[in-house]
């Protein structure tokens, strides 16, 4: 069911033995780009043509109504309201401990430095919709917006074919306190949030996972706009070894495998006997599996397991591949901890299963994929403020930092630059000459 590679020691995995296709799909990124231009240029009508064409509706107004949002609370479970409230909370107070704070430092002289961190004013959030509902990546983009105090939170969601958002949605919205909210989906909501069109203000920053067309429309606005990551399928890693439940590793990899047949799934251990009970279970377990045939597909396609002759062959496999979500199931789980380089989340222990970490322990579930955990991280707050360098120099302070301004800007020959320095050293020289 998933391909199997058997390291030797001293052997290692290669990029070459993931068969990962990375980046965007060159046809789709230029269908994108039609779509993305034609809204650029025709705003409103272009949005509106293309949800009827892709979404199947005809909508005369994109923005949701109060009354829509209220009508849906009203639809879901008193259950369904208190677990997105514990999870906004959980959420929230995760995300208040990375509030980044301005900072600034008098040097002698008189120089004075410092950095001002400063919240975006406007973003738009992009949450997945028509077929399915993601109430949980309203929750995950909406609440480190806010923490970070952005002024305006903008939400795009696809329609359903009757022109409605899904109630759990929009419950989970009201539960953020997002009440602009668009009935607009694919790389047309994020060209008329990058651009603006008569009925959607135009954005700094958009946010959100979202298909491959959603992808490639993220990647060309970026400059226009900003983005926090091109997100691909989703993946999972999970790092065992002989002390591991075989069921909990085959559900674990279900959970992801049923998010779409794209998505990857690993199973790296030191155990070799270990990946046969996998199977087992595995094949258990697929049989009564709503989604199954998704499921078996992802696993066969885009399965690999990584048997290894030692913890650090493992880890090193782990790093390579950079997973998105790494599970650790082994003996000392939190020993490893310090050894694991690249994750975008890491879940230790066999209480610990992805969903968790999904919706309610508090830590983003917005995360690099495809590798690029190597050199990104999570949605986070950073992803919501910008910084901006605060320099103020004294008279004595320019004269005692001149000097070495004027040797390098005269060995990169830019005269304008030295300039700047000389006309004020020598006003300071006649200042003193007039006392």
């Amino acid at each position: 069911m998933m391909r199997r590679i058997v390291l030797e020691r001293g052997q290692r995995l290669t990029d070459a033995d993931l068969a990962r296709s990375g980046g965007v799909d060159a046809e789709i990124l230029g269908v994108a780009a039609g779509i993305v231009e034609d809204v650029r240029l025709r705003g409103d009508e272009a949005v509106r043509d293309y949800t009827a064409k892709f979404d199947k509706v005809e909508l005369d107004s994109f923005r949701v109504t109060r009354a829509e949002i209220d009508a849906a609370v009203e639809l879901v479970s008193d259950e369904f309201k208190d677990a997105i409230s514990v999870a906004a909370g959980a959420i929230e107070d995760f995300h208040a401990r990375q509030v980044p704070q301005s900072w600034f430092t008098v040097q002698e002289g008189g120089i004075y430095l410092g950095q001002k961190v400063t919240a975006l004013r406007r973003v738009g959030i992009y949450v997945p919709g028509g077929r399915a509902c993601y109430p949980s990546s309203v929750l995950m983009n909406a609440i480190p917006a806010q923490v970070a105090g952005v002024d305006e939170i903008a939400m795009v969601v696809p329609p359903a074919a009757d022109g409605t958002v899904n109630p759990y949605t929009l419950a989970a919205a009201a539960e953020a306190g997002i009440d602009e909210i668009y009935k607009v989906g694919g790389a047309q909501a994020v060209a008329a949030l990058a651009f603006g069109t008569d009925s959607i203000a135009r954005v700094d920053k958009v946010t959100g996972p979202g298909n491959a067309y959603v992808t490639a429309a993220k990647k060309l606005v970026m400059g226009d706009v900003g983005i926090d990551m091109l997100a691909g399928p989703s993946e999972v890693l999970i790092l065992a070894d002989e002390t591991a439940v075989p069921a909990f590793i085959a559900i674990d990899l279900m959970a992801q495998a049923e998010h779409d047949p794209r998505a990857a799934t690993y199973l790296v251990t030191t155990s070799p006997e270990l990946p046969d009970l996998v199977m087992e279970a595995l094949r258990v377990l697929i049989a009564e599996a709503p989604r199954g045939e998704v499921i078996e597909r992802s696993l066969t396609d885009n399965g690999l397991v990584v048997v290894c002759p030692d913890i650090v062959a493992a880890l090193d496999t782990s790093d390579l591949v950079a997973p998105e979500h790494l599970e650790v199931m082994m003996a000392e789980s939190f020993e490893l901890l310090g050894s694991i380089r690249n994750a975008g989340a890491i879940f230790l222990g066999p209480w610990t299963p992805e969903s968790v970490g999904d919706y309610i322990a508090g830590p983003n579930h917005v995360l690099p994929t495809g590798g690029t955990a190597r050199f990104s991280s999570p949605l986070s707050v950073d992803d919501f403020v910008k910084k901006s360098s605060v320099l103020s120099y004294s008279l004595e302070a320019l004269q005692m930092d001149g000097p070495s301004v004027l040797a390098i800007a005269d060995a990169e020959g830019l005269d304008a630059h030295a300039g700047a320095v000389r006309l004020r050293l020598a006003a300071i020289d006649d200042m003193d000459g007039e006392r």
